[in-house]
Order: C-alpha cells, then sequence, then structure tokens
C-alpha cells in the first residue's frame, strides 16, 4: 500500500482496501489460533501461527483503548481509522453475519479524532505486524 496508494491518488483511482481488518485480527477477538476452527484458512496464515499471534496481540492496545473511549469496537475504530486517511480508499470487510455488517457500516457514521488517528498509526506503523500477510505458498502464486 506504501507504494501503490500513492500513484493511485496522483492518477486519480480510487482505492480498495481488501481485508481491512486483517482477517479478523482487528476485531481483537482472536486471542489464540485455538479461537479458529480446524478448517479455518488462518490457521496457515503466518501472523495467527503461535510464534506470531501473542506478539500481534499486544500491538491492540492502543486500539482497544479507543474504541473502550467510543463505545466502539475494535473493529469499528481500525474501519474509521481507515475512513480517515482519505476519501479515495473503500474498505471491503468481508463478514458472515448481519450483526458484524451493521456494526461495519456504523463505522463510517463517526469519525475518530486527529490525536486518535495519529495514536493508531503510530501504533501500527507498515510492517510491525509479526508475520507475513500471507503462507509462502501464497506469496509465491502471487509473486510477491
Amino acid at each position: 500500500e506504501t507504494e501503490i496508494l500513492p500513484v493511485c491518488r496522483e492518477l486519480g483511482i480510487g482505492y480498495m482496501a481488501y481485508a481491512p481488518l486483517g482477517r479478523g485480527f482487528l476485531t481483537a477477538t482472536i486471542k489464540s489460533v485455538d479461537a479458529l476452527i480446524a478448517k479455518d484458512r488462518r490457521r496457515e496464515h503466518p501472523r495467527f501461527l503461535p510464534e506470531n499471534i501473542n506478539k500481534n496481540n499486544k500491538l491492540l492496545n492502543t486500539l482497544e483503548a479507543i474504541a473502550s473511549a467510543h463505545q466502539a469496537t475494535p473493529a469499528q475504530v481500525a474501519l474509521a481509522w481507515l475512513l480517515a486517511q482519505g476519501p479515495d480508499i473503500v474498505p471491503i470487510p468481508g463478514t458472515k453475519r448481519r450483526q458484524y455488517l451493521e456494526q461495519n457500516c456504523a463505522a463510517a457514521e463517526w469519525q475518530l479524532k486527529t490525536a486518535e488517528i495519529a495514536q493508531l498509526s503510530a501504533a501500527f506503523p507498515p510492517g510491525v505486524t509479526a508475520g507475513t500477510r500471507y503462507p509462502e505458498k501464497q506469496l509465491k502464486a502471487l509473486g510477491i
């Protein structure tokens, strides 16, 4: 995103944010890989592996504190932060339940304070998570 987004903006192209909740990580509900059912593909994603998930969960403190202050979910705060990055960014969070869809949509109804945006940006700089975005086999298939 750090390389693609500036080019998109220069060309006037909108950016569609895929998996804006980090495959559920930013919901702050997945505290261990054991929370995932046996067939869940995230069990193979490096960021959810036991050696990485504890490190990554420590990153959620700022997100959870801001969510608590707004009486919102961590997912809503993450989406509000993303929406605050510019009108040219469109998140497409996936969900299987209507209640989560409604919560996700509600993130567009309020705004984070400038200081909160800065706090979140500082807490989640690019590359801060432990583990790669995709399993090695998938990285190779994508040419990454």
